[in-house]
């Protein structure tokens, strides 16, 4: 007989595995800026759309809006981290001009995040509408990170 909780579990971890290299695929970009003191032409935009995207998905995990989802928690709350110290290592090496743009975009993250989980816990009473409404908006994020490495092609 198939145990389907043990498969579930087996593809979350290989799941973990998998993102787990995915966060840390910039590492060495980020020891080249590290080497010349620069960003240079690199930009945050990935960076922090995968902020978000990571604090989304946390969120999402939480008991309290989708039980049972540890899996979920620990590698977002592990790529939180991980970009948190990416986006440490651009404002030490950014220009005033990108700092300040990169600083921006980031309280426009914490303003949204502050505004989703205060509505989600004041206004949405089962974990079923929770579900719901952050899984939507998980996936909306999750675009917004893979499609923000397009921003190069914007230029500056």
């Amino acid at each position: 007989m198939v145990n389907v909780e043990a498969i579930r579990i087996i593809v979350g971890i290989i799941g973990n595995v998998i993102s787990f290299f995915l966060f840390t695929s910039p590492f060495p970009t980020f020891v080249k800026i590290i080497k010349q003191k620069s960003v240079g032409e690199f930009k945050a935009d990935p960076y922090v759309a995968t902020l978000l995207n990571c604090a989304m998905w946390s969120f999402y995990g939480m008991p309290f809006v989708h039980p049972d989802s540890v899996l979920i928690i620990t590698i977002n709350g592990c790529g939180f981290v991980i970009e948190l110290i990416y986006i440490a290592i651009f404002l030490t090496y950014s220009s005033n001009a990108k700092r300040r743009r990169i600083l921006i975009a980031l309280l426009v993250e914490v303003i949204l995040f502050a505004v989703v989980v205060f509505v989600t816990l004041h206004f949405l009473h089962t974990t079923k509408g929770r579900s719901m409404i952050i899984g939507i908006l998980c996936i909306v994020c999750n675009i917004i990170m893979y499609a923000s490495p397009l921003t190069i092609m914007g230029g500056h």
